[in-house]
């Protein structure tokens, strides 16, 4: 800070430098100074050490200060100035507006404060200031002087010196800026502020106006005669920039909300027709129906449900909404749940996935379902950008601390202009017209976030176009006990049979309604349902269910309504078993429901194995 101070003031001013208040104490007593520029915080004598021996010593008394300092608070800048320093600036500054403080410092030092203005002989000192400077006068705030500067910048011209402050600017009557610089006359204190509204007339009008201001008070040996200079920079302009660039950042937060309850509730949309069409698919399965047609109706479904999924994942973890269920877990655990999740694209587009990772050794802690969500993308936009029947390799090694695993493939490529824009939200190659490629380009940003959220890494080499793509996963490795051995994943339940189990199904979308209806009913369960809260309460009393399947977003009384009528009416001798079957499914909806009393929450659309799963699981 030395050196920079002395660089900047040396273009103008002879300057000697000295690395503390000691220093300086000897060095003001020794040559004489026209102004001290002294940071507070110097080793053995501080800045207000120095301000001490300065003015307790008649010779030195009168000696401008300036204190530097990094206490942006109000309280630090009083001390400075009670402590008896002239102008006080906070760290970070900016140079010109420490060069304008000098100036002015200097200025009024070589005008000698104790003389009368009219002895002075320094007037050109004073009119030359690079910045406005005004002199007044007395309890009236007689404008005595005005530098050139002022001039330029004010309603103030040369006839009206000697005119009182307020028969110039009436408008200033009962503002702060008058009785502002009577204090500083009346104590001697300067008076600093940042951005002082000001209210001006302008034309008809009064406009709201901001200024920079520093009120100075001019030492006399006569007590009458008080004099201020004012030196002042209007900054309107950067305060209304200011506002406007806050007003937007607003705007833009809103905004972003408003894009993030849209997606939440685009993906509810979405998600209730899909979900009786699948169930309704499903249902043909059970009853040997299945046709290649419907194959292709549910693959078509199960491509557009990855979709919804991927809109809703951006939304919740660009909002921190996303918490991550940690547990120890072997990386070879998490490739073959990515490879289940990936495998429909990868057979269907027949390429060949050969891994090279050990089962034990690779372990990390992390989120098993979200960390496979990581790899199946980066599977899914290897087989998408990779020609029919290509080779996709997975492979995985330890090395300095961390677990790194490599996905590489033989296709497309990325041209070297998009390696470090593909992991950015709607990022993708370009496409022909037909867009065979499919997809909203959100696969590799949601990877990126998962990623980061477990502290690790993922970048993308490419040697170019037609030169296959091999992305990077780095994790941190795990240290201490291994996980346990949980590599086998959960056998799919047979069809099911009961004892005519009761399910109640409210739904206002009749056809989801009807179509989970056919399938329990086929599995052996009887069913009613009910299109809205009001008549599921009145089904329930004499139907007497033992699972409810509860829509949330239902006409009359929602879902969570409707729970609590449910269970308060329920037959006491029965239990009643209530899921919520909706298209609501961010974590605040699932702790809604949970406190509700639902004892599982299913987002449509809903894989009906597993909703019989759920249903058998309770009924037991």
């Amino acid at each position: 800070m030395r050196t920079y101070l002395t660089r900047l003031l040396g273009q103008r001013w002879a300057v000697e430098a000295v690395p503390d208040g000691e220093a300086a104490l000897k060095a003001a007593k020794n040559r004489a100074f026209d102004l001290v520029v002294a940071d507070v915080m110097m080793p053995r004598v501080d800045g207000f050490g120095l301000l001490r021996g300065l003015r307790s010593d008649p010779e030195l008394s009168t000696i401008p200060v300036i204190m530097i300092s990094a206490g942006a608070s109000e309280d630090a800048r009083i001390a400075g100035l009670e402590a008896g320093a002239d102008d006080y600036l906070v760290k970070p500054f900016d140079a010109r507006e420490l060069l304008a403080r000098v100036s002015t410092r200097v200025a009024l030092r070589k005008l000698g404060m104790s003389i009368a203005p009219e002895r002075w002989g320094v007037h050109d000192v004073f009119a030359h200031a690079p910045i406005p400077l005004i002199m007044l006068h007395g309890e009236d705030l007689v404008v005595e002087m005005a530098n050139s500067a002022s001039l330029s910048t004010s309603r103030i011209d040369r006839n009206m010196l000697g005119v009182p402050l307020l028969e110039l600017a009436p408008e200033l009557t009962g503002q702060a800026v008058p009785e502002l610089l009577r204090e500083v006359m009346r104590t001697g204190v300067p008076y600093t502020e940042q951005e002082l509204p000001v209210k001006l007339q302008n034309g008809d009008r009064l406009e709201e106006t901001y200024w920079n201001v520093i009120f100075a008070p001019l030492r006399s040996a006569s007590r009458n005669d008080r004099r201020v200079i004012a030196i002042y920079t209007e900054v309107t302009a950067q305060v209304e920039a200011r506002r406007k660039l806050e007003a937007l950042t607003i705007e833009l937060e809103t905004a972003s909300r408003t894009k993030d309850e849209f997606l939440a509730m685009l993906g509810h949309e979405l998600r209730n027709p899909l979900s009786p069409i699948l169930t309704a698919l499903e249902l043909m399965r059970l009853r040997g129906q299945y046709s290649r047609e419907q194959d292709i109706i549910e693959r078509q479904i199960s491509h557009l449900t990855r979709l919804v999924d991927d809109l809703l994942d951006v939304s919740r973890i660009t909002r921190g909404k996303v918490e991550l269920k940690k547990r120890r877990i072997e990386i070879a655990e998490v490739v073959a749940r990515s490879i289940e999740i990936a495998s429909p694209l990868l057979e269907q587009r027949a390429h060949r996935l050969e891994t090279d990772l050990p089962r034990r050794g690779l372990a990390v802690d992390a989120d098993l379902d979200r960390l496979a969500q990581v790899f199946a993308n980066l599977l899914t936009n290897a087989a998408k950008y990779s020609d029919q029947g290509s080779r996709i390799v997975v492979s995985a090694e330890r090395g300095d601390g961390v677990i790194r695993v490599r996905v590489r493939d033989f296709g497309i490529g990325i041209a070297p202009d998009m390696i470090g824009k593909v992991f950015g939200l709607f990022v993708q190659e370009s496409q022909s017209l037909d867009r065979s490629r499919g997809g909203l380009g959100l696969g590799l940003a949601i990877a990126k976030n998962l990623v980061e959220m477990h502290k690790g890494t993922v970048a993308a080499f490419s040697d170019g176009p037609a030169t296959g793509t091999e992305m990077v996963v780095e994790l941190p490795a795990a240290h201490g006990d291994e996980p346990d051995d949980d590599l086998t994943d959960d056998g799919m339940d047979s069809a099911l049979r009961t004892a005519r189990k009761r399910i109640l199904v409210v739904d206002d979308n009749d056809d989801a309604a009807t179509m989970l209806k056919f399938a329990f009913e086929e599995l052996g369960y009887a069913v009613e349902i009910a299109n809205d809260g009001p008549s599921a309460l009145r089904i329930a009393k004499s139907f007497r269910p033992d699972v409810a399947l509860l829509d949330i977003g239902l006409p009359v009384m929602d879902g969570y309504e409707l729970a609590g009528r449910l269970l308060e009416q329920r037959d006491p001798t029965r239990a009643l078993h209530l899921v919520a079957v909706t298209g609501y499914g961010q974590e605040a909806d699932l702790r809604k429901s949970a406190k509700a009393g639902f004892e599982d929450h299913l987002v449509k659309p809903v894989d009906l194995r597993k909703l019989e799963r759920v249903v058998k699981q309770l009924v037991s």
